[in-house]
């Protein structure tokens, strides 16, 4: 892919150096990534940000994700002894079980609490991830409310805000930080496909031609099946695109494929799970 996809804001800097600050508040940091792309989804630093702190991952987006392959990533974070809950936090499946993981993660200090008499202390958790992975969804389903602005693109959420959940928990929400440069440039390109990285800094009908021959040499049938697609073997990723935009009648004049028309509309779709449960990483073997 000719495009070095690179995106690092300054208003990040200044949220990664707040996180610092504010982790000396918190008793637990929950980490939310995508469960489509667990590893691509994580930012790096943050095992150095949170070095010390307890810490639960939500793979979020389960529902996109396949079933099978999200159960593996779940045992990899076990095994590493981090505590990991697939979910969907826009419909709130799998979240039943957060508090009751929250305490389980936090028994010996609410236990030192308890010994000091500070029965009900609050328990303080920092909300981690990426642009765009879900977190202001997770408030706003823990919390029943809107008070947390959840949107399907980056960038949205800027500064801290705290918010309580089941009695005695509270939540401080925190920007989405991205890192500087990412070294694999495989790792740029899913983050670009699940739409962590903003679409108006990308060429969007490379990315989407990028998808497409990848989709085609892993998933070929979800994605034939989704767009009633005949054989697709041998042919390039242009060839299937054009094909896609015929088959949904999206030509401009002279009746020639529309393709800025359909690259916008197979990624909406993808990232829209539209085209089935696709996990696009796999654990690593240690």
């Amino acid at each position: 892919m000719a495009q070095t996809i690179q995106w690092y804001p300054g208003h990040m800097t200044k949220t990664r150096r707040r996180m610092e600050s504010d982790l000396k508040m918190v008793d637990a940091v929950v980490e939310i990534i995508d469960a489509r792309i667990p590893i691509s989804s994580r930012n790096p630093e943050i095992d150095a940000l949170t070095a010390g702190k307890p810490r639960i991952v939500l793979l979020n987006k389960a529902d996109y994700a396949d079933a099978a392959a999200t159960d593996r990533w779940c045992a990899w974070f076990k095994a590493k002894g981090v505590a990991a809950i697939a979910c969907d936090c826009r419909s709130g499946k799998g979240l039943g079980r957060f508090s009751a993981a929250v305490r389980e993660l936090l028994a010996e200090q609410i236990a030192r609490w308890q010994a000091k008499g500070m029965k009900g202390h609050y328990i303080k958790l920092m909300i981690v991830g990426i642009p765009n992975v879900g977190k202001s969804s997770f408030i706003n389903r823990m919390a029943k409310s809107a008070k947390a602005k959840a949107a399907d693109r980056p960038g949205v959420t800027r500064g801290n805000q705290w918010f309580t959940i089941d009695g005695n928990i509270e939540l401080l929400d925190t920007p989405g930080v991205l890192w500087p440069k990412f070294e694999d440039p495989q790792v740029g390109l899913r983050l670009a496909f699940t739409g962590a990285v903003k679409d108006n800094v990308l060429d969007v009908e490379e990315l989407c031609a990028e998808l497409v021959r990848m989709l085609a040499e892993a998933a070929p049938e979800p994605l034939k099946a989704r767009y009633k697609l005949d054989d697709i073997e041998g042919l390039s990723a242009g060839e299937v695109i054009e094909l896609i935009a015929r088959k949904r009648g999206m030509l401009i004049s002279g009746g020639e494929p529309d393709i800025e028309r359909a690259c916008a509309t197979i990624l909406d779709e993808y990232r829209g799970g539209k085209l089935g449960r696709l996990t696009l990483e796999l654990p690593p073997k240690e």
